[in-house]
């Protein structure tokens, strides 16, 4: 093989347009740059297989009801529930039955420009979906654990076409317009969970953020309204927002 130059072959593997003739050849080059950019290559192949399997495990719930005549499979998942502020955020969605995005994961999981990318992404490729906030004022009147299930119906309400069936993460609803099943560590085991939970969270994200502006000694960008222990000190300093959970212990003992 003639013998090329290293900055040659690192934009040959970067570029993926290489046999494995050409592989093989490469690892009897004796010099040391080569062989460092023979482990990264293998590293990043690896880890490549490794995102292929992860991703065809996910499949596992949704293939199983396409095998049953289910079309339009929806994922749902939820944001917000545990924070003191803000709202509580449901996102439902119908991916295609060939949808692919290696990577895809719980939403939690993902760094934040990842789970951006992935939301346009979701939401371009998407059969339809739906987003439901659910403010503190409502979270309050209700409940929080009401107030995410009303958000996941309104959620599920916006999908055209209704789906078939309805996989979603570690909450049990009845009022559906099809079958449904429940999944614990939903959003780590299913592909629709896992894009509900990334528009969810991107929208509740998304949403804190614009309170951070209007009230920045509360941190919200950071916190995304939980109870940090710098949050419960400007409640105790500042007082509350309107968009704090006055039915939540810590800020409830804060209006007393």
């Amino acid at each position: 093989m003639e013998q090329k130059s290293i900055a040659v072959i690192k934009q040959l593997l970067e570029s993926d347009n290489i046999t494995d003739t050409f592989i093989n050849e490469l690892r009897t080059d004796e010099r040391k740059g080569i062989k460092k950019l023979i482990e990264r290559y293998e590293r990043k192949k690896q880890k490549e297989l490794e995102l292929e399997d992860r991703y065809k495990r996910m499949c596992w719930f949704e293939q199983k009801n396409y095998a049953k005549s289910h079309r339009f499979i929806a994922g749902m998942d939820e944001a917000g529930r545990g924070p003191l502020a803000g709202p509580v955020v449901a996102a439902a969605v119908i991916l295609p039955e060939d949808f692919k995005l290696l990577g895809l994961n719980d939403s939690k999981q993902l760094n934040e420009a990842t789970r951006n990318s992935f939301f346009s992404i979701i939401k371009e490729q998407a059969v339809s979906y739906g987003i439901s906030i659910v403010d503190c004022k409502e979270i309050d009147r209700v409940n929080i654990y009401k107030a995410t299930k009303l958000a996941m119906y309104r959620a599920i309400g916006e999908l055209d076409p209704v789906p078939d069936h309805i996989l979603i993460d570690a909450v049990n609803l009845d009022q559906l317009p099809c079958s449904s099943e429940s999944i614990t560590k939903g959003d780590q085991k299913s592909v629709s969970i896992a894009a509900a939970s990334v528009l969810a969270k991107v929208t509740r994200d998304t949403y804190m953020r614009k309170l951070h502006n209007a009230y920045p000694e509360y941190d919200f960008a950071s916190n995304m309204g939980y109870g940090t222990k710098h949050h419960l000190e400007m409640i105790r300093e500042h007082g509350v927002t309107p968009y704090h959970r006055k039915s939540f212990g810590p800020v409830r003992q804060a209006v007393r």
